[in-house]
């Protein structure tokens, strides 16, 4: 896996962290699931990544 890659995975779900974290804060259930979409979405490209550099490494 690239570090750019790592790099836009982590920060994409850390954004989505602070969305989770303001929707919870402000009572916004849209916003709260907004971000843990964002999350779940950066934790699949992060597995994919992985996937990608096992079949690499053979």
């Amino acid at each position: 896996m690239g570090l750019d890659d790592k790099i836009k995975n982590t920060s994409e779900k850390l954004g989505g962290k602070g969305k989770e974290a303001a929707g919870d804060a402000t009572g916004d259930d849209r916003l709260k699931a907004e971000g843990k979409g964002d999350q779940a979405k950066a934790d699949l490209k992060q597995a994919g990544e992985k996937v990608k550099d096992a079949f690499k490494k053979d």
